[in-house]
């Protein structure tokens, strides 16, 4: 019984340590918010660069897999390229190793104070981003608690022999690796599987030569998730995982002889006497660095490798119909979620006007290529619009910043609007199909009112989807919105009203009057919705002029 006890205390340990890794990393991901999307942001094809950002990002977010697996989703979403992704994977591998440094100190005796302290800001404080940094301090508490209940409870098992039975095999360094990567390839972490081997280090279960190669292969199998998270993903995605396990695979197969042949673990014994915790975490950030060291500067070469094992070859008609910025692998990060949402509505929000603006050729040219192409576009945007909302209803279930839900919600807005004006666009199609069907004639002087209410529509909708793109505009551009679609809705009922004069007057026969004026209607609705797309924006007023009656 006693020792069924000891392993449930293990177990409960291990549940408090993941609990109090997800918390403190959660914590520092919300707390850094719009640093870590400029973080983001800056990612080049400077592989140096990239590994300084790679680093931040993980020490941030605390997980290498983490990294991975956004690195995956952000290039499948056409944020980055691989070659751009090769310097934030070796960051990655460095910026892991923060959190079995933070785990090699000796703080335990105050642990319970960082939980109080942490806990009491979380209730009582109401600003968000103190909430966050209590967030971080129990996170941090709960983890070190988890990590000693651990630790004491495997000291108590090692004393009974189990231990030793268990891991006596792994005196093999090659066994070492495979147990490393299959513990890690379970559990996903490579930081919380460091941590366990901490736990069992200082318990005198392992030695720091044993254990040095198990560290190896946690960093293997810490490559894994990037795997799972490139399931369904497109080709390119799917290399940037290969390249992952490339790169890793490729520094265990260096570093494991020199290991063994040099005095590794004995030197790290000597730095860090009577620590064995800080041992294993000086192993880990050797492993890592000294990969970087030698395989950076060689990266271009995985980057070729990773190209022949899988090529990719982007067929641009294959993914029309699919979303080209937005990922779910990027919820884990809110902030570029969000800028990529953003993109996504720019891409519909051009698509809407490319369809508005083909549309009316299709009338004035009488092209049935053109409808059809309309046609064509209109599912692409009616499954973009469904494709981005479920994705902003994803969105709104994450703790964003103000300005980031603000933004959520005025994209939910837009889309509506973007989406009837797709509508009005296919709408002026039908009339044009019944137009040449039919051989409809118009006069010169309807096709002269037609053209310049369209024209003014178009620009109306260029201003408007350019002013919602950019997050707002000048007084003096929003004045000139609003005195645009004032114009549009004026030309309509002039129009209108000259057209009933035709007609009174045979100028112009029934049929043809009455497609006249649907259109007439549909492209003043079409007006309607832009202007509403340049308003969604937060805290934007249309009070600079007059509110139009």
């Amino acid at each position: 019984m006693e020792i069924f006890k000891l392993v449930f205390e293990v177990l409960g340990g291990l549940g408090l340590f993941f609990l109090g890794m997800k918390y403190m990393g959660d914590g520092l991901e919300l707390a850094a918010g719009n640093k870590l999307r400029t973080l983001l942001e800056k990612i080049t094809s400077n592989r140096f660069l990239g590994m300084l950002v790679g680093l931040a990002v993980t020490a941030v977010i605390q997980s290498s897999s983490a990294t991975d697996a956004m690195v995956v989703g952000f290039t499948n979403a056409g944020l980055m390229e691989l070659a751009q992704t090769v310097g934030i994977l070796f960051g990655a591998k460095i910026g892991t190793c923060v959190t079995s440094v933070l785990l090699s100190f000796d703080i335990k005796q105050i642990v319970p104070l960082f939980i109080f302290i942490g806990v009491i800001v979380m209730m009582f404080v109401k600003k968000n981003n103190y909430k966050y940094y209590g967030q971080i301090l129990a996170g941090f508490g709960i983890l070190f608690f988890g990590m000693s209940m651990m630790s004491g409870a495997l000291k108590s098992l090692n004393e009974t022999g189990m231990i030793d039975n268990i891991l006596s095999s792994v005196n093999n360094p090659f066994i070492g690796i495979l147990l490393g990567t299959a513990v890690t390839a379970v559990i996903q972490s490579s930081s919380a599987s460091v941590g366990i081997l901490m736990a069992l280090a200082a318990a005198g279960a392992i030695s720091v030569d044993q254990a040095i190669f198990i560290v190896f292969g946690m960093n293997l199998g810490a490559t894994m998730p990037a795997f799972l998270s490139a399931a369904g993903a497109k080709r390119n995605a799917k290399q940037v995982a290969i390249l992952n396990m490339l790169i890793t695979l490729t520094g265990v197969i260096i570093m494991t002889p020199i290991t063994m042949f040099l005095p590794v673990a004995g030197t790290i014994e000597k730095i860090l006497p009577g620590n064995v915790a800080a041992q294993i975490s000086a192993a880990h950030i050797f492993f890592n660095v000294a990969m970087t060291v030698i395989l950076l500067p060689f990266s271009s070469l995985l980057v070729k490798l990773t190209q022949k094992i899988l090529p990719f070859h982007e067929d641009p008609e294959k993914d029309k119909m699919a979303v080209e910025f937005i990922d779910n692998r990027i919820l884990t990060t809110p902030p570029m979620a969000v800028l990529q949402c953003e993109k996504e509505v720019a891409r519909l929000s051009r698509l809407v006007q490319k369809n508005y603006n083909r549309s009316m050729i299709a009338f004035f040219d009488r092209d049935p290529d053109s409808i059809d192409k309309v046609l064509d576009r209109e599912k692409v945007i009616d499954y973009l619009s469904k494709e981005i909302t479920d994705y902003i209803v994803k969105l709104n279930a994450l703790d964003l910043e103000e300005r980031d839900r603000q933004n959520v919600a005025a994209m939910y807005s837009a889309i509506g609007d973007l989406e009837r004006i797709g509508d009005h666009a296919e709408n002026i199609v039908e009339y044009t199909r019944t137009v040449i069907d039919e051989n409809l004639k118009f006069s010169d002087v309807a096709m002269g009112e037609m053209k310049d209410i369209s024209d003014k529509c178009r620009s109306l909708m260029e201003l408007s989807f350019a002013m919602f793109n950019a997050q707002g505009g000048s007084p003096e551009l929003i004045e000139r919105i609003i005195k645009m679609e004032d114009s549009v809705d004026d030309c309509k009922d002039d129009y209108k009203q000259n057209h009933i004069r035709r007609m009174d007057a045979g100028e112009c026969n029934a049929e043809a009057g009455t497609t006249f004026l649907n259109m007439l209607i549909d492209i003043e609705r079409v007006g309607d919705h832009a202007i509403n797309v340049a308003f969604a924006i937060p805290n934007r007023q249309r009070s600079v002029v007059a509110e139009p009656v």
